[in-house]
């Protein structure tokens, strides 16, 4: 793991002299954080990198995982498209097992800290356990457009807490809590985003079979149809019938996603055994994600949802030109034509990669703007002294805080 010195060639001295400062107006404080999954998707990723840094930024910081069935973790996806806005078949038996699967971790977790920090609806019941302690719930899905019927379940516990979080201006709701904005973040240390040699990159195209001699477009995302994988094999075929390309379509699952395994066929099936499409289910191996996405021509991420979307700012680190979806947290990312190319469509996707393929000098420029565009908002570094902040702010009273 990185130190927190390592990061000050990147971000310089006083970025991180001001973490060392705020984080001494808080020593003596506990703080618990509470997903739903070690290993899968942003949050779990951002919480591997946060935690170890804050602690040894000198705070007692701990981080927990409740436990549920396939049964729960299915009614909590359909949460999930249904707080995205989706079309899901959502019955009083539903909130039932979410609620005896809440009622089990109510049980048997240990709440007994100054500040706890619940991610995401799987765990929001917890609230019940409150104590005289201080209580965050952070969302970090897209809440423009819930379905109302799940939201109104989940609110009643929502605004038992001091404070909801949120990763942009649309996604808040209106609440008799205080509400915070803090965009996501990404590690420009760890394995998914360090330099790496070109050897490396190169051994791990050759361990895959994906050969050189094309322009690459990739998305890199879980197997989720908010990802529309679907949608992004479409937007390649228009590509392909003017530009040569392969098209890579590379990710995993989370522990918390049952219907992973179904989407990866329904993409396998959509390519059609297609030789220049490579589609790679693979588990957390960062370096090599990080290796793809180095070797890519062109980034997509043609999601139809997306709380922020951490493999866009990835992506911008790394230089590359990027075509994404108009939707959720990416517009923060991406400033079109400066950071990169947003689309509404399948076809607009491949006007925009057309551009990029056409173009290499622009798609140059437009790599370089996004990678200074991500390491001014969307390191680590910031999002540490934004929650740092965060909860010093529970102990002052304000109405809404903007960090």
């Amino acid at each position: 793991m990185a130190r927190i010195d390592d990061y000050i060639p990147i971000v310089g001295g006083s970025v991180v002299e001001d973490l060392r400062l705020i984080a001494s107006r808080l020593m003596g404080k506990r703080i618990l954080n509470v997903n739903s999954t070690a290993v899968g998707g942003g949050v779990a990723e951002i919480l591997n990198r946060m935690v170890p840094l804050l602690r040894e930024l000198g705070l007692d910081v701990r981080w927990d995982v409740i436990r549920g069935g396939e049964e729960y973790f299915d009614v909590t996806k359909k949460f999930h498209n249904a707080l995205h806005g989706g079309r899901v078949d959502i019955g009083e038996k539903d909130f039932e097992i979410f609620m005896e699967t809440s009622r089990r971790n109510l049980e048997e977790m240990d709440t007994s800290s100054d500040i706890v920090f619940i991610h995401d609806p799987q765990p929001i019941v917890l609230v019940r356990k409150r104590a005289g302690n201080k209580w965050i719930w952070r969302c970090h899905i897209d809440l423009s457009n819930p379905k109302q019927r799940v939201w109104r379940f989940l609110k009643e516990f929502v605004v038992q807490y001091d404070a909801a979080v949120f990763s942009a201006p649309a996604f808040s709701r209106k609440l008799p809590i205080r509400q915070f904005l803090i965009a996501p973040s990404i590690d420009p240390l760890s394995d998914k985003n360090r330099e790496l040699p070109q050897e490396v990159i190169d051994g791990v195209l050759n361990k895959y079979g994906i050969p050189k001699d094309k322009p690459i477009i990739t998305q890199i995302s879980r197997f989720d149809r908010l990802k529309d994988p679907l949608g992004v094999i479409a937007t390649y075929r228009l590509v392909k019938k003017r530009i040569d390309c392969r098209l890579l379509l590379a990710g995993g699952t989370a522990t918390d996603d049952p219907e992973g395994q179904k989407v990866f066929e329904e993409v396998m099936e959509s390519a059609n055994r297609d030789p220049d499409i490579h589609i790679l289910s693979m588990s957390q191996n960062d370096l090599e994600i990080n290796a793809l996405q180095r070797a890519s021509t062109v980034i997509i991420q043609k999601s139809l949802k997306e709380g922020f979307g951490l493999t866009v700012s990835e992506a911008l680190w790394k230089s590359k030109p990027v075509v994404a979806s108009n939707v959720g947290g990416i517009p923060l990312q991406i400033k079109h034509k400066h950071s990169g190319l947003l689309c509404y469509s399948a076809e607009g996707a491949a006007f925009a990669v057309k551009q990029f393929l056409s173009s290499p000098e622009y798609a140059r420029k437009i790599g370089e703007n996004g990678r200074e565009h991500a390491k001014n908002n969307f390191l680590i570094t910031r999002h540490v002294r934004d929650y740092l902040l965060l909860f010093l702010s529970l102990y002052h009273r304000q109405n809404i805080v903007h960090l």
